[in-house]
């Protein structure tokens, strides 16, 4: 399979028509479309760790959540870090891939598999007027907050969350990874009484107990890297002779 066929059979998965109008992702960059694919390393973001573990280890082709180029560059000059990446990896041969803002709607995405990993059941999308990204869905049985903080914890590998608790039970829950704020309003509507993201803020925060909503904020990386898995398998299912390893780009550190 070539670079130009897996982002093809991974466009068609992941489509780009689910995107937001303000994202950029897609084939971020690409020496050789025709190039075969051998070895894909897949993570959460392209760090200048990742690209060098791509460049050292002879992979072909960096698959990521987040987009490698996010905003325009001017000019392919070092200086700039996300430029010195995208040289690097040109001149090495590798390609990347970044599916961001469909990979959180689609069916299956990061939103999807957040839900499944707490256990939730009659999950729906819910968001903003054609921004449908997140889930929301219910528990098995109704939790108190603390012990909802707990699962989340362990189903996510976050080392500690965020909570505010607005005195209400937690059984019917709506999640969308990474930065949530602007879809906070949207959960309350669609009916949630918990609303779980990455981040969150101050005053998302600070208003929730005053508009009766549970909030847990469990970090932007842990609440979207799940999905890196589900990434490997539609790899697995376009060509099964691919290698595929999975590496962490987490740079946050607790002290």
């Amino acid at each position: 399979m070539t670079v130009r066929e897996l982002y093809t059979h991974l466009s068609h998965e992941i489509p780009s028509a689910l995107s937001c109008e303000w994202d950029n992702d897609g084939l971020m960059c690409c020496p050789n479309e025709n190039a075969p694919v051998r070895r894909v390393l897949v993570a959460l973001d392209v760090t200048l760790d990742v690209a060098e573990k791509a460049v050292s280890e002879g992979y072909d082709v960096i698959l990521s959540h987040h987009p490698l180029i996010f905003r325009p560059l001017r000019a392919l000059d070092p200086a700039d870090p996300v430029a010195k990446k995208v040289i690097r990896l040109l001149c090495a041969g590798i390609s990347v891939m970044s599916f961001h803002t469909r990979l959180d709607a689609v069916e299956g995405g990061v939103n999807d598999v957040l839900a499944e990993a707490l256990g939730l059941f009659d999950v729906i999308p819910f968001g903003p007027d054609g921004e449908a990204i997140g889930r929301i869905g219910s528990l098995a049985s109704p939790m108190s907050l603390a012990d909802f903080a707990a699962l989340v914890k362990r189903a996510t590998g976050a080392p500690l969350v965020q909570a505010v608790d607005a005195g209400r039970p937690v059984s019917r829950v709506a999640v969308l990874g990474g930065s949530g704020s602007g879809d906070a309003e949207a959960a309350r509507r669609a009916g949630a009484d918990t609303y779980l993201s990455g981040e969150l803020k101050h005053d998302v925060l600070t208003d929730a107990p005053e508009k009766g909503l549970n909030l847990v904020a469990a970090g932007h990386f842990h609440t979207e890297d799940p999905v890196c898995k589900r990434l490997c398998a539609l790899v697995q299912e376009a060509d099964p002779s691919i290698e595929i390893d999975v590496t962490s780009s987490n740079t946050v550190t607790y002290c």
